[in-house]
Formats: structure tokens, sequence, C-alpha cells
């Protein structure tokens, strides 16, 4: 009610009467337009000032990050520490929680676009996944709308599995429609894509930072060294351009093959006898700059 939000911003410490403001409220005509949130009041506000930030509903708002190639064990570990968010998510499992949002059956992973959200103290972290399912909804379907012809996806689903692939593997903007461009040629040729992102994903908690022979030969669903084609979800959530990259592959490219050259950019190769050569020039490079260090 009006008169128990005056007492409740005279007992916060604004200097005023509950009955002046609750008299001002009523004599306005804006009693029925104040707005519940959370609100920061500066020293000095008069009380027609504090009643229009009510009315506008100015709240004082928090924020949190999903950064691009988080996979979503990290996004749910965000919101649970996330200060001023109320944990209504926290003992869902990843399954019901995509009920709760009104996805049964379908992948947690991948599929919340990684942005900026704000929210008032006291909102649901459910709200914030709401949104980011939303917005990757939104961003997905003007990638596909905007896709080259022909390429080697079927739909927007496969096109979020690449682009996940895609923004782990890397570390230059500028080469992600090379990067993208090398995995279509090695889909069309039935190729394995051979992409270790998509093993460490699989490896989950066993992956202790070390990625071994052993672990390229175990078979899993995500080994995309030991079975063809895309693996079955996502492994990350990615940003824009490498949905963009995903269908819109580099054009006229026959690179089937790249390697990083330690400077967070790739070389990119057409046989395997130029792939070889740039492994071993940059694995050499690197062990030359260890030693030197």
């Amino acid at each position: 009610s009006v008169a128990a939000l005056s007492e409740q911003i005279v007992d916060s410490g604004v200097q005023t009467r509950p009955w002046m403001l609750h008299l001002m409220f009523r004599a306005s005509g804006q009693a029925r337009k104040l707005r519940a949130g959370s609100y920061e009041i500066s020293r000095g506000t008069s009380a027609l000032q504090l009643m229009r930030k009510l009315v506008r509903g100015d709240e004082t708002l928090l924020s949190v990050t999903l950064v691009e190639g988080w996979n979503f064990r990290q996004f749910r570990q965000l919101l649970n520490q996330a200060q001023g968010l109320r944990h209504d998510s926290m003992q869902l499992s990843d399954q019901a929680l995509m009920q709760q949002l009104g996805r049964p059956g379908l992948s947690a992973e991948g599929h919340f676009f990684p942005d900026t959200y704000t929210y008032g103290k006291g909102s649901s972290d459910l709200r914030i996944f709401s949104r980011a399912l939303a917005a990757m909804d939104k961003q997905l379907e003007s990638a596909w709308r905007g896709r080259s012809q022909p390429i080697q996806l079927e739909n927007p689903e496969q096109a979020l599995i690449l682009a996940s692939i895609i923004e782990k593997e890397t570390g230059q903007s500028g080469d992600r429609s090379a990067i993208s461009a090398v995995f279509h040629n090695r889909l069309k040729l039935n190729m394995l894509l051979q992409t270790d992102p998509t093993v460490i994903y699989g490896l989950g908690s066993q992956f202790d930072g070390n990625l071994t022979r052993t672990h390229l030969l175990t078979d899993h669903p995500w080994n995309t060294y030991t079975r063809k084609g895309l693996p079955p979800t996502p492994i990350a959530m990615p940003g824009k351009l490498a949905l963009q990259a995903a269908v819109a592959p580099m054009p006229n490219s026959r690179a089937l093959y790249f390697v990083a050259r330690g400077n967070g950019s790739s070389e990119f190769s057409e046989t395997l006898a130029q792939h070889n050569a740039a492994v071993d020039r940059y694995q050499r490079k690197q062990k030359q700059n260890s030693k030197a260090q």
C-alpha cells in the first residue's frame, strides 16, 4: 500500500514524514503508477523527485556478463554466485531447468547468448536464463536467414554446434570464416573434423589441462577424432560473429587444415604435407622461445 511504502521510505533514511509522502502520492494521482523495485536515493532528493523516480521505475540495476566461449556449467556457476539474484534454479538439474524454461528435451549447452544482462535486486535467476535463451534464438535465426549457399549444414541447430566449435578454435576474429571453411570442406569430403575442443568438452571434469593421444583415441560422442560429422550438441556458447561465420564460410577456400601460429592467429593448408610442415615450423619456434625464456 502507499501508506506502507511511505513508512518504508522514511525507515530507510529519507528525511521526511510518512504522512507527507502519503499525502503527496495520493494528491498527485500517481499512486497506482508506483513501480516495485530496488532503488538508490541520493541525499537531497526531494519528495517530488522521489515520486518521479518510482513512477519511472528508475531502479538501481545489477548485471552479469556471460562470456563468449563459456559452457553452460560456467554460466550456472556465474548466476549461482551473483549478488542480488533470487536463486530459484539452484536445485534444478539442467534438464529440469530447460523444462522450466519451456524447452523440455533440449540440451542446455550453447543455447544461451553471451551478453551482459541487467536485473533488479530480488529478481529470479530464471528471468536471466529466459532472456539469454530468447536472445540466442533471435541471433541464431538471424544468422540462419543470412546463410551462404550452399553450405554443409542442414538446420539452425547444426549451425549452432559448428559456431560453438569455431568460437573455441578462434584466436583472432579475422580467422573465423577461414576456420569455418576448413570444417565445411571436411564435412563435404566426409572427413573427420579432428578438433581438440570437442574432445576436451566430452572429457568434462576428467580433463586436467593436458590433452593426450589416449584422449584422442578414446571414443565418446564428442570425439571428432573417432566419429565423423558434428558432435551431438554444442560445446560452448558462441557469440554473434561465430554464428555468422558458421553459416558463411570463407568463399573459394580449399583449406583442410589449420594450426595455431602462437600469436593467436592460424595458418591454413590445403594438403597434409603443407600442414605437417607448418606444425613442425611453429612447434620448433615454440621450443626455441621456451629455451630462450
